[in-house]
């Protein structure tokens, strides 16, 4: 038995003891939040797997772990010896969670989950679907809690605020805004439990979620009143006064759920399915429920469910954030671009390790002036750590480096400016035919999609073939989605806009806006021998009108050369062979003014070969 064998034995215990059948744990907080502060991550204290995205389920006589194709190599390994069924989301013959507990529980069975970290819409589906089998849930315990004995603080850490100046939006202009959608869909208040969503709304940010610039809150807005919940100690004085300034309430993070359950509702709530919790939706219900038999009411109370008008607002950047996040982008792939030279030229290779070379580059970030924190943690693989799409080096578990085949580096910063991420793959020496044809073919997809002309109205399903479509030519794939959106001076993964082929219902009916950001990142992953990702990132601009209607395209953002010593030229076309040129002859011309000063001589000499252009 090893130790989480031992945990999930507890577990049924206390399953036991509630009447409950199967226990799930997803991976959120109490905001659905893609990354969770470490008091969150209970899936990972029963589990051991501690990748970003998976839920574990536990029975009495069996737990399965669900994942994405990003993890299932990682999560083989971490979950080794637990007893623990690794459950491959999306591959043939797996059914989703839904639909294995509807297929596997017994009539009269119980479900639980902690209710604040399941979604309302994950929550109520859940609920719909087990009723037919009279199976019931049970939602308002965490379970894992008590047997869970060195548990972290729920973290709390002083908030911070950008300017008007900075954020280029006020945020009596932003609620403004949102008081017009609620207005259209008539509603009187707006529950807002997403944290990215709250900050950019109120201007405000904060430290809870490592590499997350936000503070554990909720909002609550009314026409004419605006609540924020967080914890005091959050609350510094400046923030205060901030908070004054614009009328906005302070009340206890705590205090939230006792609140919407004790509110006088005279008007219809409108909220989010995807980040208000199926507990808060419960008790917005029971709520509304208690103040029903007002006499003041003259008709019924109504619950709203709709998209957050505020993801779609931030993620349109602004006028102010754009110019700043072109700024920003150019001077951190001035930093990695320092990196590779001093990997490929000067480094003794033979003393470092992945984690070395992560630590270096994380030293680079940080002398930009307005570095405020890694947007999340560097990933620097090589050999078979690299076939791991989130794989992340540390001190103790770190590959030596080798001049032979390939570092994969993926990497990030939070400025005042904005907040970056880009991914290149470099030869460190001696590679095979595998893997520049590989690398070639991924960089045909990068560049097919940097260059995409398309008509407005299109959405991220559309696109990503041109991705794609030169790895499909030769059956490869990766098991993730090519692009994601990216906040500002916010979490590094932002929607609504995405690029994958897939189909998921909401998701993909988001037409691509100029203004909104987004990554493209082809790539080959081999388990058990390389793993090779490009990652540029890229902003949506207006292109043309016609007759025919309006045309848009991207801008790239990140100005990092590939590496030419992995492009093979046969398996380019002559098309793809210019896109290449041209992106190169753009990196050196955004390039060339960081590395003018004496000391950067040899940096600017590299970067002139680099960006030659290249012909069959």
């Amino acid at each position: 038995m090893n130790i989480y064998s031992g945990r999930i034995k507890e577990l049924r215990k206390a399953m036991k003891q509630e009447g409950i059948s199967y226990y799930m744990i997803p991976t959120a907080d109490f905001h659905q939040s893609e990354y969770s502060a470490d008091y969150f991550k209970e899936r990972e204290f029963f589990s051991g797997f501690d990748g970003s995205n998976g839920t574990l389920v536990v029975g009495h006589d069996w737990a399965g772990l669900w994942t994405d194709g990003r993890y299932w190599i990682q999560a083989t390994q971490q979950i080794k010896g637990s007893g623990i069924q690794l459950m491959k989301m999306m591959e043939p013959g797996v059914p989703d969670i839904p639909t294995w507990l509807f297929e596997n529980m017994d009539d009269g069975e119980v479900l639980g989950f902690d209710g604040r970290c399941v979604s309302r819409r994950e929550g109520a589906g859940l609920a719909e679907l087990l009723a037919g089998r009279n199976i019931t849930i049970k939602c308002n315990e965490d379970l894992g809690d008590p047997i869970w004995k060195d548990r972290p603080l729920l973290p709390c850490h002083p908030m911070f605020e950008l300017s008007d100046e900075q954020a280029g939006e006020s945020f009596a202009e932003k609620v403004g805004r949102l008081r017009d959608v609620m207005r259209d869909n008539g509603a009187s208040y707006y529950v807002c439990a997403k944290l990215d969503d709250l900050m950019w709304l109120t201007n405000l940010r904060g430290n809870d979620v490592e590499c997350n610039p936000v503070a554990l809150s909720y909002g609550f807005f009314s026409m004419d009143k605006q609540i924020i919940f967080v914890q005091n100690d959050e609350v510094t004085e400046e923030i205060r006064k901030t908070c004054d300034k614009h009328k906005i309430e302070i009340m206890p993070y705590g205090d939230f759920d006792r609140f919407l359950k004790e509110f006088n509702y005279m008007g219809n709530v409108m909220y989010d399915p995807e980040s208000v919790s199926y507990g808060l939706y419960l008790t917005i219900k029971a709520g509304i429920r208690n103040c029903e038999h007002l006499s003041c009411h003259t008709s019924p109370v109504k619950l709203i469910q709709a998209e957050s008008p505020i993801t779609i607002m931030k993620a349109v950047k602004n006028p102010v954030e754009i110019r700043n996040i072109r700024d920003i982008y150019k001077e951190d792939s001035a930093a990695v671009c320092r990196f590779i030279y001093w990997l490929t030229h000067e480094a003794d290779i033979s003393n470092i390790t992945e984690y070395d070379a992560a630590v270096k580059m994380d030293s680079l970030r940080k002398e930009i002036h307005d570095f405020i924190e890694l947007s999340f943690g560097t990933i620097t693989a090589t050999g078979p750590n690299a076939a791991m799409m989130h794989y992340e080096p540390s001190a103790d578990h770190s590959s030596k480096l080798k001049r032979e085949g390939m570092l994969l580096m993926d990497c990030g910063g939070t400025y005042y400016r904005g907040t970056t991420d880009m991914t290149r793959t470099m030869a460190l020496g001696k590679v095979t035919d595998e893997m520049k044809k590989s690398y070639t073919l991924t960089a045909a997809g990068n560049l097919g999609l940097l260059n995409a002309s398309f008509m407005k109205g299109c959405t991220g399903r559309n696109l990503d073939i041109l991705a794609r479509e030169p790895l499909w030519a030769v059956g490869s794939d990766y098991k993730c989605g090519t692009g994601h959106g990216i906040g500002y001076v916010l979490n590094v993964h932002e929607g609504p806009q995405n690029i994958r082929w897939r189909f998921s219902k909401g998701a993909d009916a988001v037409e691509f806006l100029p203004g909104m950001i987004v990554s493209d990142e082809p790539g080959v992953y081999k388990e058990g021998k390389f793993g090779i990702r490009i990652e540029t990132i890229l902003i949506c601009v207006p292109k043309c009108k016609t007759t025919d209607g309006e045309f848009l395209c991207f801008d790239p953002l990140t100005f990092v050369p590939l590496d030419k010593e992995l492009i093979d030229p046969q398996y380019l076309s002559d098309r793809e062979m210019a896109e290449l040129n041209e992106y190169h002859r753009q990196c050196r011309e955004e390039m060339l003014p960081y590395f003018e000063s004496d000391k950067d001589r040899d940096i600017k000499q590299w970067l002139i070969d680099a960006t030659e252009a290249i012909s069959k």
